[in-house]
């Protein structure tokens, strides 16, 4: 069963890889070590550790689009960055050398639990962001929930600094090749199955997919709101009316004759006429094929959740508890979060928590690949809000959700229900061996 978790923890951060990361691979047990006491660098030294982003591992790029302005902000400070990518740098050397980072920024959804609670590095921040009069109803509200709803009691071991927000993609061409009107912002998941279904075709050895969106994402960021952990008891909770309707919902686009799952990742070869995936694949795909005919649109909802887009796919800045300048690093972290830094940041194509007018409208003004795109198809709609929390003391696992649909439905045929019931029983056994090993 260790090898089954493993496995998850393996699978979920393949989820992440498509998005553009790279992934923290699982600690074992020998790899786990007790923390410094504190953080002993120099006074004036803000150490900020970044695994999320992972363009960050780039210093260069990090410098751009954060070292030179918290230089500029901050002259009594001086700042060292290290970023997980690089060799000797992850979460267990930096804990076994006992250098613990004044700022961690991660990924919110994956990380959190098993790397920052499990090593005990986090830090209620409600404190200083009372001391600091920070005003947390400024940020995206599906985020800041996410973040307040890691324990029950409401703390905030970390507050929203950048997200990966999810689109619909589509093939000009192809709309114009068939004589279909182009998708627009606010379509139900109805709405693009009727056009997914004109839109696959096979004309002698030319296939057209109508849709493709990846099930592990869907899943996992899903736009019910479902959480694959039951919220009271220590067991998985998926066979459920609700996720039923979350598997039903996608699966029946795969069931269109020639447009079975293959990858989202295919859009930029020509043949594909619909794709949701994340918003750097604006410029990623871009630069695959720029003879690319290819415009966004807000990523469909339910017909019953209009406007509701995916969760929040979220990384966040933390103030470790072993740092001795929490105050120092409050104050990087609100300033990062200010409407000057969050204008910058947007200007390179970057999605933050702060969505004011000025921040949208200078959306990608520095990048010559999202010029003429629909970019504010963006930031149409909301969020899902996450799953509320769970109770005090309950064993995290990562729920491999991805398997409902690869390879129980894709691979073995499996009916929703059975699927979902599956994933269920392996993951509630998981959470039992878990419990027995601590």
């Amino acid at each position: 069963m260790k090898k089954f978790l493993k496995a998850s923890l393996a699978i979920t951060s393949a989820f992440v890889i498509l998005t553009g990361c790279t992934s923290e691979p699982a600690q074992t047990e020998t790899e786990k070590q007790p923390v410094a006491s504190e953080n002993k660098s120099p006074d004036n030294e803000i150490f900020i550790y970044t695994v999320y982003p992972a363009f960050y591992a780039k210093e260069d790029i990090w410098e751009k689009q954060v070292g030179q302005y918290l230089k500029k902000k901050f002259p009594d400070l001086t700042f060292k960055h290290v970023q997980w990518d690089n060799p000797g740098r992850q979460y267990k050397d930096l804990i076994a050398a006992g250098t613990v980072p004044d700022i961690i920024i991660d990924n919110a959804r994956m990380n959190l639990q098993r790397n920052i609670l499990k090593n005990d590095l986090q830090y209620d921040m409600t404190d200083l962001i009372k001391k600091y009069n920070f005003d947390t109803s400024t940020l995206n509200p599906a985020a800041m929930t996410q973040m307040k709803n890691i324990t029950p009691e409401g703390k905030i071991y970390g507050l929203p600094f950048q997200l990966s927000d999810f689109v619909l993609f589509y093939n000009k061409d192809i709309f114009d090749k068939f004589g279909v009107d182009y998708p627009k912002d606010g379509m139900t998941y109805d709405e693009i199955y009727e056009l997914a279904k004109k839109l696959t075709r096979v004309e002698g050895e030319n296939t057209y997919k109508g849709y493709q969106q990846h099930p592990g994402l869907y899943m996992t960021y899903n736009q019910l709101s479902l959480s694959p952990l039951s919220l009271t008891e220590d067991k998985a909770e998926m066979n459920t009316p609700g996720w039923k309707k979350e598997v039903d919902n996608l699966r029946r686009f795969y069931e269109i004759p020639a447009n079975q799952f293959t990858s989202v990742d295919d859009f930029p070869k020509g043949k594909m006429a619909m794709s949701v995936h994340v918003t750097e694949k604006i410029v990623q795909w871009y630069e695959q094929n720029k003879n690319l005919n290819f415009d966004i649109a807000a990523m469909p909802s339910f017909a019953d959740a209009p406007g509701v887009k995916a969760q929040p796919n979220l990384y966040s800045a933390y103030i470790t508890k072993q740092s001795t300048k929490k105050d120092q690093a409050f104050q990087v972290i609100q300033y990062l979060l200010s409407e000057e830094m969050q204008i910058n940041f947007a200007k390179e194509g970057i999605i933050g928590p702060l969505q004011t007018q000025k921040v949208q409208e200078a959306f990608g003004k520095n990048l010559p690949q999202m010029q003429g795109k629909h970019t504010q198809a963006i930031f149409y709609g909301k969020n899902a809000m996450p799953p509320a929390a769970r109770s005090s003391g309950l064993t995290y696992i990562d729920v491999p959700v991805h398997g409902v649909f690869q390879p129980l439905i894709f691979g073995e045929s499996k009916d929703s229900v059975t699927a979902l019931r599956m994933i269920e029983e392996s993951s509630t056994k998981a959470i039992q061996t878990e419990k027995a090993a601590q």
